[in-house]
């Protein structure tokens, strides 16, 4: 049996499993990759509140990260919840000692959680902002992170559309605007040397689960180990994560009520 391409994700844990490494790994299983992961932070979490956040040590990152490179032939990477100033830094640097410009990485700016905790400390932001995401090979902001890095309201598809623009300008990469908080079809628009492609899908209502952006770029770094275009991986990704939301898994807990959780393992359909 041909051995997987190898997929790293460089992100935090979470403990239900929904989001984080967790849902990465589930993804690049489901595509056909082979997961590994380097974790900067454990968080305690379900689907409708952030509990606690620990964030790990950076010597630690930066030597789950070597070792990772030192044992397995990598084909693509993923960055998800970093945490700290010291954790970016360290994921930033330890990329371009060992990987810059031979492997694709995609960074999904990951800065508020979808209950709304913060995952991304204040003065983290501006050391990704200088020292990461001009490392990678696409950026996938929602639209409350990209108005973060736009500085600016992104309100509509044609706010979509300039956004995606100026930040690939600006950090020279591909960046993919996902327009998830807008009505109608779950419309994403990806700017990659300086064209533009939409990739919609329908939008499922009343499903209320996180890990949405994590699988997506999870799903897209695999279809590049795939050697897939970014225009082809970014599609395959779309479909896969539409699917997980169409067809996601309910429960009644206790606590939280009904709980809803995507389905990245036993999807049904092409």
């Amino acid at each position: 049996m041909a051995a997987p391409p190898v997929v790293l994700t460089i992100a935090g844990s979470d403990s239900s499993c929904g989001a984080g490494v967790q849902a990465d790994l589930k993804a690049i299983s489901a595509l056909g990759g082979y997961g590994l992961n380097a974790l900067t932070s454990v968080v305690s979490e379900t689907p409708g509140i952030v509990s606690q956040v620990r964030l790990l040590d950076a010597e630690f990152i930066r030597d789950q990260v070597r070792v990772l490179f030192g044992g397995f032939p990598i084909a693509a990477a993923k960055t998800g919840m970093l945490g700290g100033r010291e954790q970016v830094h360290a994921v930033a640097e330890t990329w371009k000692q060992l990987a810059h410009g031979r492997i694709p990485l995609v960074v999904d700016p990951v800065m508020v959680a979808t209950s709304g905790g913060r995952l991304l400390e204040d003065e983290a932001v501006r050391t990704l902002v200088d020292e990461l995401l001009p490392l990678a090979t696409l950026i996938t902001p929602n639209m409350d992170e990209a108005r973060v890095l736009w500085d600016r309201d992104v309100a509509s598809l044609e706010d979509m559309e300039a956004c995606a623009r100026e930040l690939s300008t600006r950090f020279g990469t591909a960046v993919l605007v996902k327009g998830g908080h807008l009505r109608g079809d779950a419309a994403d628009v990806l700017c990659h040397q300086n064209n533009l492609s939409w990739h919609t899908t329908p939008r499922t209502a009343g499903v209320h689960t996180h890990g949405t952006g994590c699988t997506f770029s999870a799903a897209i770094a695999t279809g590049l180990a795939h050697v897939l275009p970014l225009n082809g991986a970014v599609a395959q990704a779309k479909q896969f994560v539409s699917r997980a939301i169409a067809q996601h898994f309910m429960w009644q807990s206790a606590g939280a009520g009904i709980v809803h959780a995507l389905n990245h393992l036993q999807q049904t359909g092409a």
